[in-house]
């Protein structure tokens, strides 16, 4: 199927959007990527900073979490808490409330602005200048 549509997309010149949770596809597929949460993009980058210099502490999180050859049997890492109910959705960062680094006071009262850290690559996080990719141990 992934075949068929970037044989069509060539051929046709089309413009493809891809909604899917495979990173793997996303990978493969992808120019650019939207990660989002909760309904709201998060990070927006080319597919190749996403996944090299994620800067959203979600991003990198789910980064984490993607099975990696030679780990077999190792327990992956996982994001702590529940996802919240569509119609309970948190006030400020929708990710605030499952976020390692969220400032009480200030994620949980507004959704950050977008802060173009690169060109192209898009972060919505008050402390996105803190970190810059996934801690080596994690990767």
């Amino acid at each position: 199927m992934l075949d068929l549509l970037r044989d069509l997309q060539a051929e046709m010149g089309l413009t493809v959007l891809f909604i899917t949770h495979n990173l793997g596809v996303v990978a493969e597929i992808a120019d650019q990527v939207a990660v989002m949460y909760l309904g709201r993009v998060v990070e927006f980058a080319d597919v190749d900073t996403l996944f090299h210099r994620p800067r959203h502490p979600y991003t990198q999180a789910l980064l984490r979490s993607v099975p990696r050859p030679g780990l077999r049997g190792a327990r992956l890492p996982t994001v702590r808490g529940h996802v919240p109910h569509p119609l309970d959705r948190p006030a400020g960062c929708p990710f605030q409330t499952r976020c390692d680094f969220a400032v009480p006071g200030l994620c949980d009262r507004e959704f950050p602005p977008p802060t173009q850290v690169s060109a192209g690559h898009i972060v919505r996080c008050v402390r996105v200048g803190e970190f810059d990719r996934i801690p080596e141990a994690a990767q």
